[in-house]
């Protein structure tokens, strides 16, 4: 390695480890959102199951690091830059992918993701670690027994942080059946039988024990039209590909054609690079992978309630088709592609100042409130009329990071309790830091 790209991949990695935590630091809320008041609190009353909306594996991530003395809150963000450095440690010492992954994780959208206290943070490395373990089996590195073990295993691991690893193991074993003929195809078949296998033990031991009506909860057939699902399809597609601004406006307007643009632009590009040469099957792995998990993303909502695809919830999918892409850039362009990790910390340092809110701060107005109130280290609810209701669930939010023991209600006889807190109770004794590009 040239000695001056040596000197630029430091300099990426450090400043992006920078930005990350500037990112939620630079947030009134520090980087959360309603499924973070979840797994804080899964992780805070664990070894009590708190619920089985999500697997265990996020919050027993947030739980081991709370021993070293931190709380939730400070572990999760532990999660998420142990989660960065991982990957890039893992891609050095094993030689894998490592310039693009270094020009990946530099990506705004990925660095917003390792500054989130959301699953995909962690869900990251173990896609790394499954890419890895998979491209030593087509190369005939790994084989046998041994080769299903750690394939199984790595489904398992993906499966256990988040559920739409379903795809993952849908997607191993459609990439079997398509190289049948290939020496690995068993391998990845029965591999993909195994994960599957777990998955079905998995609902009828653990979910259907502590939640047997999850499946009736969740699953509702036509929930949302296609015209509606494709458009949202399209637009996530565009900011998640789009490498320097990666969330429209949602008031529109002229800006936005110029974020989908761009996206639209780079995929483009990116069908292009992969189609002018031919892939060799570990890229066709890759790209198999990817691909499957987004269509499938897709196709799930229409059984399965969830908010509109971003770049968030297509991380895991969208992060192997980023090192395919990265991959055959540097074949063309060499070193010159640094430049976009560069300019999307640029770009993220803007959005960032233009954005920002004050975490710290107002983490000492709700601590100094939760004191006053003695509601500190109590089990508490807060009450909301819907929990579309953003502006307000923001408030609990920002409490789950100093107390986790939270929970949403939605009835206004709750409110009567002491131990229940609302927006104006909240607001009426402190000031809280607000964003005002909302």
């Amino acid at each position: 390695m040239k000695l001056k790209e040596k000197y630029i991949q430091i300099s990426l990695v450090i400043i992006t480890l920078v930005m990350t935590i500037l990112r939620f630091l630079l947030n009134e809320k520090g980087r959360t959102n309603p499924d973070s008041i979840r797994y804080m609190r899964f992780a805070h009353v664990f070894p009590e199951i708190d619920n089985t909306t999500t697997p265990l594996g996020y919050p027993l991530f947030i739980k081991f690091f709370t021993f070293f003395g931190t709380d939730e809150f400070w572990s999760s963000k532990i999660v998420g830059i142990f989660s960065f450095l991982f990957i890039v440690c893992f891609a050095w010492r094993k030689n894998f992918f490592l310039k693009e992954t270094i020009v990946i994780c530099s990506l705004f959208s990925f660095l917003s993701i390792f500054a989130f206290t959301m699953s995909e943070a962690l869900i990251l490395p173990f896609v790394f670690l499954f890419t890895y373990c998979s491209n030593q089996i087509i190369n005939a590195k790994l084989t046998g027994e041994k080769a299903v073990f750690y394939l199984s295993i790595s489904l398992i691991a993906l499966y256990n942080i988040r559920y739409s690893s379903l795809f993952f193991i849908g997607g191993t074993g459609f990439f079997g059946l398509l190289f049948w003929k290939k020496a690995y195809s068993k391998i990845f078949i029965v591999s993909a039988i195994v994960g599957l296998g777990f998955i079905i033990g998995y609902k009828f031991l653990f979910i259907d024990y502590f939640n047997s009506s999850y499946l009736d909860t969740f699953l509702e057939i036509g929930l949302y039209p296609t015209s509606k699902l494709l458009a949202e399809f399209g637009q996530g597609l565009a900011t998640t590909f789009n490498p320097f601004i990666h969330i429209s406006n949602p008031a529109g307007g002229m800006i936005n054609y110029a974020i989908y643009g761009i996206g639209i632009i780079n995929i483009v590009l990116m069908m292009y690079l992969f189609l002018s040469k031919k892939l060799n099957e570990s890229e066709k792995f890759i790209l198999t992978i990817g691909v499957f998990g987004i269509i499938c993303s897709y196709f799930i909502q229409y059984f399965y309630a969830i908010t509109p695809l971003d770049y968030r919830l297509l991380a895991p999918f969208s992060f192997m088709i980023w090192l395919l892409y990265f991959k055959k850039m540097f074949e063309n362009f060499g070193s010159k592609v640094y430049a976009i990790g560069f300019l999307s910390l640029c770009s993220g340092l803007l959005f960032t100042i233009l954005s920002k809110g004050n975490y710290l701060e107002n983490r000492r107005a709700i601590t100094q409130f939760l004191k006053n109130e003695k509601l500190e280290k109590t089990p508490l609810l807060y009450y909301l009329e819907n929990e579309e209701d953003l502006e307000k669930i923001q408030i609990a939010e920002l409490i789950s990071t100093v107390n986790p023991n939270i929970d949403l209600t939605f009835k206004p006889s709750d409110t009567l309790k002491r131990k229940t807190l609302t927006y104006y109770k909240v607001l009426q004794k402190i000031k809280i830091d607000k964003n005002k590009y909302q």
